[in-house]
């Protein structure tokens, strides 16, 4: 896309992306690299809006209307946000993306996963990330993660068991069907080998480029 890196971090609720995105921000910004954080929903202040309706808010939102959101706040932020920091030669360091998507709208939601990418590869003109880590976790320990974490859930974190695996399972078949991009690492690893893999790739990346 450009000279700058796009790495982004995937996986059910629970898996550890924020301990890991802390994690790496630290040793790139250690090596002298602009680092960019953010999200998605809510890495923008329209982002942000967004964030609140799809996770927070307390009636019922439709599968397609939920999908609609997320691929409007998708729109909004790989405009504004992704794209100058990229031409900018920065790393963006990203907390979910398209592949969330189409595992939570489209296996969460049992709605057309093609569809949903679609949508979200119009929304962004294309735009996919150099790298995006996947962090795989058993739903049933994700679980017990969030309860232990002793915080209020979102909309999504509160769907049932079955949900999330099949959440899991869309992930998983997103990483095999494009394993150059994604980078599977199993979640119950302790942190700091599984920061190590990541590093170990995310070095690789900025290497090549």
């Amino acid at each position: 896309m450009t000279a700058g890196a796009w790495i982004t971090l995937e996986g059910g609720d629970g898996s550890g992306k924020t301990t890991q995105a802390d994690l790496l921000a630290g040793w790139l910004t250690d090596a002298g690299r602009r680092v960019v954080r953010t999200r998605e929903p809510g890495g923008s202040e329209v982002g942000q809006l967004i964030r609140d309706i799809v996770l927070h808010h307390r009636g019922d939102i439709a599968p397609r209307a939920e999908a609609l959101l997320y691929a409007a706040d998708r729109a909004h932020h790989v405009a504004t946000v992704v794209r100058p920091a990229l031409e900018r030669g920065d790393v963006v360091l990203q907390d979910r993306y398209l592949d969330s998507s189409v595992a939570y709208q489209g296996a969460g939601r049992v709605l057309d996963g093609t569809e949903i990418r679609d949508l979200s590869l119009w929304a962004a003109e294309g735009a996919l990330p150099d790298l995006t880590v996947l962090l795989d976790l058993d739903p049933a320990a994700a679980r017990e993660r969030l309860d232990s974490a002793d915080k209020p859930f979102d909309r999504l974190e509160t769907e049932k068991s079955d949900f999330h695996v099949r959440v899991r399972d869309a992930y998983l078949a997103l990483a095999a069907a494009e394993p150059e991009r994604f980078l599977v690492l199993d979640a119950a690893a302790s942190a700091e080998d599984i920061a190590a893999a990541i590093r170990d790739r995310v070095g690789a990346l900025l290497a090549a480029r």
